[in-house]
């Protein structure tokens, strides 16, 4: 990922807070013809930032196209939005500006391995499923449907095994422009539709 040192996005707090604010990423590999291959995935990443977990539907070929070991970029994408030069307060002084995308985003690399033993595939989807039910007031838990629904559906999935080797998180917020140039874009999105988390976000 190309990040510019004002882009940066290095206190790993906020970097897992930002990941698990998403929940999701685009788990990219590429196939033995080279073909490169992304779905979408809810993702829980360990406490010690060494793994993370997901599954992946049995009926979709992707996974099939993983050996043990295949190189994987999971994309976690946050909020973005488009900042029209028109928001920036340097406009009125020289109107040298251009429009741009702010996002942010973290990519976590290193290899994969596909699980096709039912256990695993279940802790695995049990762990998913508390960590997003534990905050609600009344949590729904793997165990309250049918034990035989249950082994159903979770033949119909495999568990994929991320080994993170290298994080690199992009926060691209106009943090290189001036203050007033930040606060006319932040006045922009709020006045105009755009995404309202980005204005947070530049905010914060």
């Amino acid at each position: 990922m190309y990040i510019p040192h004002f882009n940066a996005m290095d206190d790993h707090d906020d970097i897992r807070a930002f990941v698990e604010s998403v929940g999701s990423a685009e788990i990219v590999t590429v196939a033995p013809d080279g073909t490169p291959t992304a779905t979408l995935l809810p993702i829980l990443w360990s406490a010690d930032g060494g793994t993370v977990v997901a599954h992946m539907a049995r009926a979709n070929p992707h996974w099939r196209d993983i050996r043990d070991g295949a190189r994987f970029l999971a994309i976690v994408a946050g909020p973005q939005a488009y900042i029209s030069p028109a928001w920036y307060a340097s406009k009125a002084e020289h109107g040298r500006v251009v429009p741009t995308w702010n996002y942010s985003a973290v990519h976590l690399t290193g290899t994969a391995r596909v699980h096709d033993d039912p256990a695993w595939v279940r802790e695995a989807v049990t762990r998913l499923t508390d960590h997003h039910e534990t905050p609600r007031s009344e949590p729904w838990a793997v165990t309250d449907a049918p034990a035989t629904y249950v082994d159903k559906n979770l033949r119909a999935i495999v568990g994929l095994e991320l080994s993170v080797e290298r994080v690199e998180a992009k926060a691209k917020l106009s943090q290189n422009r001036s203050a007033e140039d930040r606060a006319g874009v932040v006045a922009g999105l709020r006045a105009e539709g755009g995404d309202p988390a980005v204005a947070d976000a530049m905010q914060t």
